[in-house]
């Protein structure tokens, strides 16, 4: 029994999930969002976004597409929703000695990459941090607090009477020519956007979605007076009264979500490398980064029905990845524009969509 028509069924309320219900929002689509609520890699991430890889010193694919994106879209939500999430700061690279310079200077030089990385290395003073090669700026960077995002964002669904909390049952699932049925709710299309959950998904359970186990802190830091983002190893980011998020770790063995001493341990020593001061553990937390063995997303229809899509992969960079890959699916659904290959789940071989 149909008690529910729709455009759109959304499964899940991380970013990728907020992103793509938001574009539908935009264009007057309707839909119906279904959420567990279980933790949730996007809620515990550290949220920092940056268009450079500094470990290699490579540029972020599509990054201008991307920061033109997100910088209108996150303002937007933040005005919707009337919270504060989205802030744009300063990201420094604490360089350590003179070769660590020169790999500046000669990074900075580059065509793709002079846009984001000052050529001028600044001379700044932080209490207790040995700063005497300098500090490498990294321009059009911030953060983005999904700790006060996704809860709004939740509650404003449920508000607008359109959102279920509920872990999702696939067996319940029917899916037709037309589109699908699920408890009663019809749809033309469902998204699923589940991040590492994606495992359990019985239409896309066989992508390569690797995930990779972060672990972050919040610390305490009298003293330090740090106003700008901080890379040395670790990251640092201020988020007021003393206190910085200090991430983060990666293990590709470990598939649970708990705080392990082992990661307390990394990211105490990473944190002392640098910092003399004294500091305390406010706070430990850990998640499942969805991530992809050849680092690309995962969009595309399921080999079942072409109502049935997925929205997922967005590993360590999905505060940026997200706007901008909800805006390719949706174009992808909705106008008939194909998605580029290295981001569509047909690159793979058991995905191949018939001819």
């Amino acid at each position: 029994m149909i008690s529910i028509m729709v455009d759109y069924i959304v499964v899940g309320t991380g970013l990728a999930g907020i992103a793509f219900t938001e574009k539908l929002a935009q264009q007057g689509k309707t839909y119906v969002v279904i959420d567990s609520e279980e933790r949730s890699s996007s809620l515990i991430a550290g949220g920092m976004y940056n268009p450079v890889v500094l470990k290699r010193f490579t540029d972020v694919w599509k990054i201008n597409e991307q920061l033109t994106i997100a910088e209108v879209f996150y303002p937007a939500l933040e005005a919707k929703l009337q919270i504060k999430c989205w802030y744009p700061m300063d990201l420094y690279r604490r360089l350590a000695s003179i070769e660590e310079q020169n790999n500046w200077f000669q990074a900075a030089d580059r065509p793709n990459l002079n846009a984001f990385l000052s050529p001028e290395i600044e001379k700044r003073r932080l209490d207790g941090v040995d700063l005497s090669f300098g500090l490498g700026k990294v321009k059009s960077t911030g953060y983005l607090e999904t700790d006060e995002l996704i809860p709004a964002y939740r509650q404003h669904l449920t508000q607008l009477g359109c959102y279920k909390r509920e872990r999702f049952d696939y067996s319940q699932l029917e899916y037709q020519e037309e589109g699908v049925v699920y408890k009663g709710i019809e749809a033309r299309y469902i998204v699923f956007a589940e991040g590492f959950g994606l495992l359990q998904n019985p239409f896309f359970n066989q992508l390569p979605l690797d995930g990779t186990k972060g672990e972050l802190m919040i610390v305490k830091i009298p003293g330090l007076n740090c106003d700008f983002m901080l890379k040395a190893g670790v990251f640092l980011i201020p988020i007021g009264e003393d206190k910085y998020k200090l991430g983060a770790t990666y293990n590709w063995a470990d598939k649970t979500d708990k705080p392990t001493k082992e990661g307390e341990a990394e990211l105490i020593a990473g944190l002392k490398s640098f910092v003399e001061l004294d500091f305390e553990i406010v706070e430990h937390i850990a998640g499942i980064r969805p991530t992809v063995k050849d680092r690309r997303p995962l969009l595309g229809r399921s080999l079942e029905s072409d109502r049935i899509l997925v929205l997922n992969g967005l590993g360590t960079r999905g505060v940026l990845l997200a706007p901008y890959l909800a805006e390719q699916l949706y174009n992808y659904i909705e106008n008939n524009i194909a998605l580029e290959e290295n981001i569509s789940i047909h690159r793979y071989k058991k995905f191949k969509l018939k001819k």
